[in-house]
């Protein structure tokens, strides 16, 4: 025996009719959509809040029998319906009229960097009131069906929780982000390999990947 432990994480089977919610989670929609989270609260509130708010890692730790019970739940199962109605409704969205007069759709991609992105606690890339507003740049560029593109840092360390002790100093709590339980996905090339990016600083290269929210 070598002694090397082993984590075994027992996911449930999402039933074929609500495969979907795998699509929700995935998408930051959920984020400033509260019709879209609603669905995720409605199968298990205290799951929603222990898992942080956060619709994948709820997905991975929802039990069989919740999901079970929900799929022959009729008025659940209408809900549901119309929640990814309205969901495909607004991806299929033009950009208004009005915009259209300065922006072609086909041609033009706006482009917007920052150091900080706040969409939503669980996606914890933030800290503060000017990463909120750059998540909300984003969010109304979404509404608008602007062609935008968001450019940020995806930190392995989100901002920190803080307490106070017992002499009134700050001790801040780092929670390491795990990648997979994240509304993302890592950009691949031509031949399905992590996209790598190559970037000169002085008297060195740094090489980066590529993740898409």
């Amino acid at each position: 025996m070598s002694g090397t432990r082993f984590t075994l994480e027992v996911q449930p089977r999402i039933p074929a009719s609500l495969k979907r919610l795998e699509e929700l989670a995935s998408d930051l929609v959920y984020s400033w959509d509260r019709q879209v989270r609603r669905m995720f609260t409605r199968l298990d509130k205290d799951l929603w809040s222990t898992s942080g708010h956060n619709p994948k890692t709820f997905l991975r730790r929802v039990s069989q029998e919740r999901l079970d019970a929900a799929a022959d739940d009729r008025v659940f199962m209408e809900d549901f319906q119309r929640v990814l109605a309205a969901y495909d409704t607004y991806h299929k969205q033009s950009m208004h009229a009005g915009i259209s007069e300065y922006i072609d759709a086909k041609e033009d991609l706006i482009a917007y960097f920052c150091a900080e992105f706040g969409f939503h606690e669980s996606l914890p890339i933030y800290s503060g009131g000017l990463g909120i507003l750059a998540g909300d740049h984003c969010k109304a560029a979404s509404d608008l069906c602007i062609p935008f593109v968001a450019v940020g840092i995806l930190y392995r360390q989100g901002y920190f929780n803080q307490t106070i002790d017992e002499h009134g100093n700050q001790i801040s709590h780092y929670s390491p982000s795990s990648f997979h339980d994240l509304p993302v996905t890592q950009a691949v090339d031509e031949n399905g390999k992590p996209l790598l990016i190559e970037v000169d600083f002085p008297g060195r290269k740094v090489y980066l990947h590529v993740w898409r929210a």
